[in-house]
């Protein structure tokens, strides 16, 4: 596939470029414009990585869901995105990374290109002064932006799938705005943005906590005080299984989201200016994949073992709990830690589904399971193997847990006793995309062939 550099050459020409490289300086760097470019490429890349992780929820969530639900699960999807994107622009990043102290940043509006990079591009001749000005930041100011942005959006998206099939569109979407303009925000700051949880020595590579765990906590409170579906909890303990309608597309969501995974926790490097950043961006890709692998065959082994058959779900919600527990110290320079951190990662789904069933905690698509529980290990796991402070990782869990418990609860409550959160009987058995959307996404089901 490949062709050796000695055959491009040739081998007298081969023989010139070995002593040229060995007569180099020992060290080269790239120039300051440069490493800019490719910052910003690293940011935008690996942003648009994590934007399709979008379309992997939407289709995860719409396989695991029932088909009178799927048009519905599809809308909140895109439409939390795009929610997201416009509170992140409107006051959540200045949130959370403009003039942060201890507990928050700035309560200003709108973040926009810095005066520095208009200058540029709206200037007749591009100065040396005015390129020094743009490449002394290390990065263009929106690509950060855009690069942070679409992680919000992941943590919202963990929401969406465990309340799925009787939450009311609206009240949910209400809920998201609160999420990403202001309660993500909040608790990203105390880290990502320099508060006082990153002044204790937490540690959240990519966002295990900050970002999973966040989006598990808002799923779980939200899923207590919302209720089950109807029929999914019996008598004496029993729990009714309710299929998903079409495991081939969530298998297709989770490989869309493993691909994805790779701009999240790669481009959290936050550079790919010199050769160290490139580096350590190839160890952490290596330990993502390795992670979601493990995930993965640890959950087949297990259900094999539990259930004498194995189960896809559990399959695939091996690999996305592997691939969060990696997230918060994908940067292990042991690649076989990785493995066991992912491995452990599939185990702990397979034995929280069911215990979060026996809660009678209502989680259609596992997200609590995969998200906070592999979240919470992933984090573990970098006091534990990756050099961070068990206390400080620990302290981190429970803070941002306390916040994100109450503040959730506080928004879901409120909402239960105004405007009201579940549909009725009438429209859970009808199904939501009938009732709240009037439509099907599967119409020709049970109508019979349709001549043209």
């Amino acid at each position: 596939m490949g062709t050796s550099i000695g055959h491009k050459l040739g081998l007298g020409s081969l023989a010139l470029v070995t002593v040229a490289l060995a007569s180099a300086p020992a060290r080269a760097e790239v120039s300051a414009e440069t490493a800019f470019v490719f910052n910003t490429f690293s940011f935008l890349v690996s942003g648009f990585l994590v934007m399709w992780m979008a379309a992997g929820f939407a289709m995860l969530e719409a396989g695991l869901v029932r088909t009178k639900n799927t048009a519905t699960i599809c809308l909140k999807n895109i439409a939390l995105y795009a929610i997201a994107g416009i509170l992140y622009y409107i006051i959540g990043y200045n949130l959370m990374y403009v003039d942060v102290g201890s507990y928050y940043g700035s309560f200003s509006f709108l973040y926009n290109t810095s005066d520095a990079e208009l200058a540029l591009i709206n200037a007749d001749e591009a100065t040396p002064e005015l390129i020094a000005a743009v490449v002394d930041n290390g990065y263009s100011v929106m690509s950060d932006w855009f690069f942070q942005m679409v992680f919000v959006a992941t943590a919202a998206s963990i929401v969406s799938g465990t309340l799925a099939e009787r939450i009311k569109f609206w009240p949910f979407m209400i809920f998201v705005v609160i999420l990403t303009g202001f309660l993500y925000p909040i608790q990203g700051s105390w880290t990502w943005g320099g508060g006082w949880l990153s002044e204790a020595g937490f540690s959240d590579f990519a966002g295990s906590t900050i970002v999973h765990s966040v989006g598990g906590w808002a799923a779980l409170t939200g899923a207590i005080i919302l209720g089950p579906r109807k029929g999914k909890f019996g008598p004496g303990g029993a729990v009714h299984p309710m299929p998903g309608a079409n495991l081939p597309l969530a298998t297709l969501g989770t490989l869309i989201l493993w691909l994805g995974w790779f701009g999240f926790n790669g481009g959290s490097q936050l550079a790919l200016g010199s050769a160290l950043d490139a580096a350590a961006i190839a160890i952490v890709y290596v330990n993502t994949n390795l992670a979601a692998c493990a995930g993965v065959v640890v959950a087949m082994i297990l259900t094999q073992i539990l259930y004498k058959k194995i189960d896809l779900t559990m399959a695939l919600n091996g690999a996305i709990a592997g691939l969060v527990s990696i997230t918060a110290g994908p940067d292990l320079q042991n690649h076989f830690l990785a493995l066991i951190v992912g491995g452990i990662g599939g185990a702990l789904v397979v034995f929280a589904v069911p215990l979060i069933d026996k809660l009678k905690v209502d989680d259609v698509v596992g997200a609590i399971s995969a998200h906070l529980v592999a979240g919470i290990w992933g984090t573990l796991a970098v006091g534990i193997f990756g050099g961070g402070s068990l206390v400080a990782q620990i302290t981190g869990i429970i803070a941002i847990g306390v916040f994100m418990i109450v503040t959730s609860a506080i928004v879901w409550l409120v909402m239960k006793y105004t405007i009201g959160l579940r549909v009725d009987e009438e429209a859970e058995e009808m199904g939501l995309d009938k009732a709240e959307l009037g439509m099907e996404a599967y119409p020709e089901f049970g109508h019979g062939s349709q001549s043209l």
